[in-house]
This record gives C-alpha cells, sequence and structure tokens, in this order.
C-alpha cells in the first residue's frame, strides 16, 4: 500500500478523514476550507465524497433526519451542507468530478432530496475560470457558482435569492 500526502477533512462531529490531494480532491479540500466558512458559517457538513468509491465523510443519521439515505453514491452530490439557521441543505458539484449542476442533474438532485424536510441550494464548484468557462453553457438557471481561486465571489445564475432556495 502506499502512503501519499493526504488532505485532512475535520468536520464539527469531531470524525475526521483524508483523501487524496490533487484533481477532485484538491478542490474538495478549498470547497471545506474556503467556501463553507465564507458562505455557510455555522454550517454542518453532513456528506462529504471522495475520488474512491466510499465517501470521505458519511453522518447517515444526519440525512435520516432529512428522509435521505446515502448506502451508496449513486445519485448524490459531491457534498453536502446543512444551514441550520436558514433550513437550507447546500448540495455541490464540483466540475472536476461529473461536471456542474446542469438541468438534468439539478433534476436528478431534486429527485434524490424529493423527500427532504429542507431547502435545496444548488453549487457548482470549479477550480478557476477557465476551466469553469468550459461549463458556462451547462449550468443551470437558479443556481450558484463559486470558483476556488476567487473565494470571496459567488456567481449567480439568475436566481431571485442569492445563495438560496428557489
Amino acid at each position: 500500500m502506499c502512503y501519499m500526502e493526504r488532505i485532512l477533512l475535520a468536520v464539527d462531529s469531531g470524525t475526521a478523514n483524508r483523501c487524496f490531494p490533487g484533481g477532485h480532491n484538491g478542490l474538495m479540500g478549498k470547497i471545506i476550507n474556503e467556501f463553507l466558512p465564507r458562505f455557510t458559517p455555522g454550517g454542518v457538513p453532513v456528506y462529504i465524497a471522495d475520488n474512491r468509491k466510499q465517501p470521505a465523510f458519511l453522518d447517515q443519521d444526519y440525512l435520516r433526519i432529512f428522509g435521505i439515505t446515502a448506502k451508496d453514491r449513486g445519485g448524490m452530490p459531491n457534498l453536502v451542507v446543512h444551514l441550520a439557521s436558514k433550513d437550507w441543505l447546500i448540495l455541490i458539484e464540483a466540475v472536476t468530478s461529473h461536471g456542474p449542476v446542469n438541468t438534468r442533474r439539478r433534476r436528478e438532485l431534486t429527485s434524490v432530496f424529493a423527500r427532504s424536510r429542507g431547502n435545496l441550494v444548488f453549487v457548482t464548484a470549479a477550480p478557476n475560470r477557465k476551466v469553469l468557462s468550459k461549463y458556462l453553457g451547462e449550468i443551470a438557471w437558479g443556481t450558484s457558482v463559486w470558483v476556488a481561486d476567487a473565494p470571496d465571489h459567488m456567481i449567480h445564475f439568475n436566481n431571485d435569492r442569492l445563495l438560496g432556495p428557489r
């Protein structure tokens, strides 16, 4: 077994896991360390995907409160964060994984989280604008975009509420 450098993912429950750096997981680390504190203060990560077959972090009990089961990664976004102050479930897709939240993906996520009591917020994350430019024509209206190399800014695609549910 090869022991490579890994990114430490710390979550409020005190449980931490490590995932491999670079590529998809490098962006996931930036989402967790840069996006979450800026745009979801007090948010609780309940699911974090890794580029392996199992999640880097999964709080199945917390997801059950929302009527969600995540027995496998099928259909789950890369990251699910509960923002209790607004009762939002923020569903984040990293373009380095399966692309942006496009119309098809938004429908899929809406279906996966259909029994959820929380309001759904859809976010696409990209490492930089050059990578984002490949996906601009696909991003669904009513979603938001965050770019890691400009972490203080968000792009809102015709959403009447900034970083909020439709």
